[in-house]
């Protein structure tokens, strides 16, 4: 069996206490997550995070650190992703702008809020990434190189 780690990245937006999540169609329900994809061919990963974020939320953001870079195998279906993720700032919000495929939308929500929606978060990664945030956890964006 060969094994191929999917490259995903993430963004954690927050504001005055509320965190910037995606509503989104997953596996016959809606999920909770933070703006997050893929990286695309020929893409650095800051860029892949800019682009996620706008594409899922509608809002322009500025990256300005990391805050890690985790390992995750998804147990329904055995598939292992490596999640680089990055604290950014909100800076233009697009509301009329077309989301990708999915997305049912955006919404802003509080630590607490997302704690009480745990069932619906598409993976552990959600509150893992946002703890790591809230507990300092941030590296300069030279890391990625």
């Amino acid at each position: 069996m060969r094994f191929t780690p999917h490259v995903t990245v993430a963004t954690i937006v927050e504001n005055d206490g509320l965190f910037l999540m995606v509503e989104e169609q997953a596996n016959q329900r809606i999920v909770l997550n933070q703006p997050a994809g893929h990286l695309e061919a020929d893409e650095g990963l800051i860029q892949a995070a800019i682009r996620e974020t706008l594409e899922e939320t509608g809002w322009e953001v500025e990256p300005f650190a990391v805050v890690g870079i985790y390992l995750y195998t998804a147990p329904s279906n055995g598939v292992t992703y490596q999640r680089v993720c990055f604290a950014a700032k909100p800076r233009r919000h697009h509301p009329e702008r077309q989301l990708d495929d999915g997305i049912v939308g955006p919404c802003w929500m509080t630590r607490e809020q997302l704690l009480g929606e745990a069932e619906r978060w598409r993976s552990e990664l959600v509150l893992r990434c946002i703890d790591d945030y809230l507990s300092g956890h941030r590296h300069p964006l030279s890391l990625i190189r």
